[in-house]
């Protein structure tokens, strides 16, 4: 018997074609395998297409089977890549929590369960309302988490409120509540809607990964389909009129991927996220901070390092700089500081006060 969701969906794509494919992809990414299985699928429909209707492809993989075997490892390594980064976990605030108080995560009952003071020198001093806690041993364990996160924001901050009001537990600096997940991301990026999970701190070397093997697969597939173009062989003239319709999606997919790896490039230099560089003046700890000052760059190599080597750990957090080391980086660099290697030589050396 057919489901009612899918009699819905095929009366809607008669009707209307446009709003049946939006159905069905809304469908697909309610699934997390129906979304899989739609990405295998647009791989397997625009590489099966050079086999299906080059046969100068086929000629060239009996003389020299190396060349499309190659190809085809690859596509499968990064259909690999696909399901291991979408299967991979970002890096959620909570799993930080449990290594930092070493027993089971503390959910705080409501946002006003902590009552949060600030002493003269600007310094948070947590108290904690026993009846809405409940044991004593959570209350020291929410206690402690939330005075090592408080010791990560400079000094002077006004509003050191940082539980989340969704899941209630106190996020970290670069944290952000995601509500596809509905749990706080560390180290937030973005939700990919094509991975159907976040990217995080602990996940976003292997999406870069991704999108790097992604773009060299459509680069060759697109010259593939350029090669065949370019053929001299006799073949019917609705080859290439499918060969052109094909290679002008796979033309913008190029280009997509190419900015995107760029973009995350850059991000992975400068250590930064994609909310970071979009909703930069919302995020209240960046509000102030100079034009042009990447607050958690260490130095082109460190953060290398800390993107490649990334892993959800209490002693990988990363505290906000103060107002005042800000500024010193907003300063321009003279030949001083490049000679001497000064601290203030983010660019290169990063900081050596760290």
């Amino acid at each position: 018997m057919a489901h009612p969701g899918d009699i819905v969906v095929a009366s809607a794509a008669r009707k209307n074609p446009s709003e049946g494919c939006s159905r069905l992809f809304l469908r697909a990414r309610g699934s997390p395998w129906g979304l899989k299985a739609a990405i295998v699928l647009f791989h397997v429909f625009f590489a099966g297409f050079l086999f299906l209707l080059d046969r100068d492809l086929i000629r060239r993989t009996k003389e020299k089977p190396w060349c499309t075997g190659t190809y085809l490892v690859f596509f499968g390594a990064t259909l690999a890549q696909y399901f291991f980064t979408s299967g991979s976990s970002p890096g959620y605030v909570i799993d930080a929590m449990r290594a930092a108080n070493g027993m089971k995560a503390i959910f705080i009952e409501s946002p006003t369960a902590l009552k949060q003071s600030i002493s003269r020198n600007g310094n948070l001093i947590p108290s904690i309302n026993q009846s809405q806690v409940g044991h004593n041993n959570s209350q020291m364990n929410s206690s402690s988490w939330l005075k090592f996160v408080a010791d990560l924001y400079p000094p002077g901050l006004t509003n050191r409120n940082c539980t989340c009001p969704y899941c209630n537990v106190i996020q970290p600096p670069r944290s952000k509540h995601c509500h596809d997940c509905d749990k706080c991301v560390l180290q937030f990026d973005h939700h990919c809607l094509w991975l159907g999970t976040c990217i995080g701190k602990e996940n976003h070397c292997r999406f870069w990964w991704y999108i790097f093997e992604e773009t060299i697969l459509c680069i060759w597939t697109v010259i593939l389909y350029i090669t065949f173009l370019h053929s001299k062989d006799t073949k019917a003239w609705w080859k290439d009129f499918i060969m052109i319709v094909l290679l002008v999606p796979l033309a913008f997919c190029v280009i997509f991927l190419i900015l995107l790896l760029l973009f995350h490039s850059y991000l992975a230099l400068t250590n930064q996220t994609t909310y970071e560089t979009v909703k930069r003046r919302r995020i209240l700890y960046m509000r102030g901070i100079p034009a042009g000052v990447h607050p958690f760059s260490n130095g082109i190599f460190r953060n290398l390092r800390a993107f490649c080597c990334s892993r959800v750990s209490i002693y990988d957090m990363e505290a906000v700089p103060p107002m005042e080391e800000l500024e010193e980086r907003a300063r321009p660099y003279t030949c001083v500081d490049v000679v001497s290697c000064s601290s203030s030589f983010y660019p290169l050396y990063g900081d050596t006060k760290r």
